[in-house]
């Protein structure tokens, strides 16, 4: 299933390399207009590129910048055109989604990999996310190890959340509960912190909570937002990191979006 071995993990001293799953099942509905593949046929989404590479390339370098052994890509629409695209890749391996049914349901796919292994930490990255740091995963595997969390969470505070899940937070600035836009009242939809998609977890928790979820929903999908805060109700350790800047929240849903988040990256690029 890889098309590569991983890394070797860390010394025996030090905690093992994280692992992420990285979500890149979508076909992308409302990207028409943007450069489709050589045949005229729409991409994959997470394959429209970004400065010149897919995005779900820069989501696999910034895990490999911040140490990440094993990055499991969960692929669906046209999935033969992802892995080919991340060919050579190392510690890239994929698993199939052959019905969506929410994130929830494309984590779970990655179960397998992790059967008859310790438990780990593991990210849980979206693919369509190019504008993601090094700098931000790392600060987030920091506070939850530290903190021994079941689940850590980074957000972001934005001038405009529409559309963003919204984080809740409980008085004492924990997490409450991260509430779909779709799904939320309007006094949840005045929050301004939103989920940008950064989650880490102990995999044992998340896999095992992954088995709890519902679709009581209005899409009818299985959530992986409903995993955090089904953690804090078990009394486990939940931590909520204002980590990624606002610059670098940006959806990708239509070819105006992709250029926004291309030129962002350029600019970035020039920076460095």
């Amino acid at each position: 299933m890889a098309n590569s071995a991983a890394p070797s993990l860390s010394p025996s001293n030090s905690p093992a390399a994280p692992d992420a799953i990285i979500l890149a099942a979508g076909k992308g509905k409302r990207m028409t207009g943007a450069a489709g593949g050589p045949d005229g046929q729409p991409l994959p989404k997470v394959l429209y590129p970004v400065a010149g590479k897919p995005m779900v390339w820069w989501v696999v370098k910034a895990c490999q910048a911040a140490g990440v052994a094993r990055c499991i890509i969960v692929i669906g629409y046209e999935g033969q055109q992802v892995r080919d695209a991340l060919k050579g890749e190392a510690g890239c391996h994929f698993v199939e989604q052959t019905e969506q049914l929410g994130t929830g349901h494309a984590t779970q796919m990655a179960a397998p990999l992790f059967e008859n292994r310790p438990a780990s930490d593991v990210f849980v990255l979206a693919g369509d996310g190019p504008l993601i740091r090094e700098a931000t995963l790392s600060q987030l595997l920091d506070v939850h190890r530290k903190s021994s969390a079941a689940s850590t969470l980074a957000t972001a505070i934005l001038d405009d959340p529409t559309g963003y899940g919204r984080v809740i937070r409980e008085s004492d600035g924990s997490l409450s509960a991260i509430i779909e836009h779709k799904d939320a009242t309007a006094q949840q939809l005045a929050c301004k912190e939103v989920n940008p998609s950064y989650y880490l977890f102990r995999s044992d928790e998340l896999f095992s909570t992954l088995d709890k979820v519902r679709p009581n929903n209005s899409q009818g999908e299985y959530y992986l937002t409903d995993v955090p805060g089904m953690l804090k109700r078990e009394g486990k350790t939940v931590k909520v990191v204002d980590a990624v800047p606002q610059e670098d929240v940006h959806s990708v849903n239509n070819p105006e979006q992709l250029a926004l988040v291309d030129r962002l990256m350029r600019e970035r690029l020039l920076r460095k």
